[in-house]
């Protein structure tokens, strides 16, 4: 797909704020946004981001076409020194953020956007819309991933993903978090991913019977010979003649390098064990067994303890979707604005009666920290940008709303990475996207980096996200300026 101009991919009140900025305060003010989220999605213990990539494309082809600009004349509602504006507008701010594949927690940002404030208030939407969706579907992929405790996932979502972009970088974002492949054709061009498919029932029933289906298609395909055995009859007809066909195969001298059966339909469980028992009894013990049907982590797992000898996992609407928690839930707030005459950020902060709602003031960077020994997480420290740190001194950590609760680290036994990386600097991309399964492989390094307790699937253990000693001064001084004596 070429790149696509998505300047106007944004909510109505991102361009009347911009036209307020334009005519009422000063354009070029630099402020500073952040871009994170609340709870981690499906009950999970953390999160995966993603979407970085499209992020960068999409600022680097920020600009309004004369097209567009009429456009938006059209709606009477812009001024014509504002729509004269639009005409030379593009990005000249820093964009700091997390690498996609990482592991992240709620309340530390994601992306932090520092521009002029025209800039930074446009790209709020689309930002949101391109990191929500590809972390929500890593992040379920990363469950549906857990689950198959080692055996392959595929993604076969794109017939049930909603529209053709969900399924294009749906599948890029379960490529992030770990499936062995995509049926998605054209994501697997764009981003040079495997793709993996079988054949469909209509295969089966446009041959005159089942076994002529079998072997046309272990002809055509004699090194990827998965077969479909549920058309007619599962135990009785489809993995029969499946064996016959592998018997051919083999009589014929046909190195058998991948093959198997796949399930689409009825009692997974059941009819996997009784399918393993006809093959190994057939002498094809290493066939791979395959299945699909609305799966999710929670049935995978529930066929798991079950005993079922699945071992290949193919992965539809459940993952595209992310049908059990729809959306991310990831915010853009006001951080900080500039001030020419201090030569400093202000810090800035919202308000609320709920605690989580209140956002996390100034121009912040994150510190993970790591257990020296193990190489597993401890905690996230959010800080001001500037803070220093070294590991050979102890640090307390605490937590930020129940501040008695507190974690005394002792000298040399963490250690420290900050987590944003620089991706624009004056409007210039200063990062290069790595490609896709080179992602997946560091997220796999990643996820190692968790205890188990955090992954599991139910209650997992909550990997803390403090704030630096400054910063919560910092936030706590500026909640007490807003307070007003009754």
């Amino acid at each position: 797909m070429e790149q696509r101009n998505l300047t106007l991919l944004t909510d109505l009140y991102e361009l009347t704020m911009m036209q307020g900025y334009f005519k009422e305060k000063d354009a070029n003010e630099t402020v500073i946004f952040d871009m994170f989220y609340r709870t981690n999605p499906h009950g999970n213990g953390f999160a995966i981001c993603a979407g970085l990539e499209q992020v960068i494309e999409y600022i680097e082809n920020l600009h309004f076409t004369d097209g567009e600009v009429e456009y938006l004349r059209s709606l009477n509602m812009f001024e014509e020194d504002f729509l004269d504006y639009l005409h030379e507008f593009h990005f000249t701010g820093d964009i700091y953020a997390i690498p996609e594949g990482t592991v992240v927690f709620p309340r530390e940002p994601l992306v932090k956007v520092i521009a002029p404030i025209m800039q930074a208030q446009l790209v709020e939407t689309a930002l949101l819309n391109i990191i929500n969706h590809q972390s929500l579907i890593a992040t379920k992929t990363e469950r549906i991933v857990y689950a198959a405790k080692g055996d392959g996932v595929m993604e076969f979502g794109l017939r049930r993903a909603q529209g053709p972009d969900a399924g294009i970088y749906g599948a890029r974002a379960a490529m992030i978090a770990g499936c062995i492949g995509t049926s998605n054709v054209l994501t697997g061009k764009m981003f040079d991913v495997p793709v993996k498919g079988t054949h469909a029932h209509s295969w089966i029933m446009s041959f005159p019977d089942e076994l002529t289906a079998f072997r046309t298609y272990a002809k055509l395909y004699p090194t990827a010979c998965i077969l479909l055995v549920d058309t007619y009859d599962t135990l009785n007809s489809g993995v029969p003649n499946a064996i016959k066909v592998f018997k051919e195969m083999r009589e014929a001298k046909i190195p058998l390098t991948f093959y198997g059966i796949r399930l689409d339909s009825g009692d997974l469980a059941y009819l996997s064990k009784k399918a393993k028992k006809m093959l190994d009894e057939a002498g094809f013990s290493d066939a791979v067994i395959s299945a699909s049907n609305d799966l999710d982590e929670e049935l995978i797992n529930s066929l798991k303890m079950q005993g079922a000898t699945i071992n290949s996992w193919g992965v539809g609407t459940n993952l595209i979707t992310s049908k059990d928690c729809p959306s991310f839930g990831g915010v853009y707030k006001l951080a900080a604005v500039y001030d020419k005459a201090s030569g400093q950020f202000i810090p800035k902060i919202k308000l609320s009666e709920n605690a989580e709602k209140i956002t996390n003031p100034g121009n912040k960077t994150i510190q993970r920290i790591y257990d020296k020994n193990t190489g597993k997480i401890i905690a996230d420290l959010i800080c001001l940008v500037g803070e220093q740190y070294d590991s050979s001194n102890s640090l307390l950590l605490f937590d930020p709303i129940e501040t008695w609760k507190k974690t005394k680290l002792a000298p040399g036994s963490y250690t420290l990475r900050e987590l944003m990386v620089p991706v624009f600097l004056e409007g210039k991309c200063v990062y290069r996207s790595p490609k896709v399964m080179d992602i997946q492989a560091y997220c796999k390094k990643e996820l190692d980096t968790l205890w188990d307790e955090s992954k599991r699937l139910i209650n997992p253990h909550t990997v803390h996200v403090d704030l630096s000693n400054e910063l919560w001064h910092m936030k706590n001084q500026l909640l007490d300026s807003y307070h007003v004596s009754k």
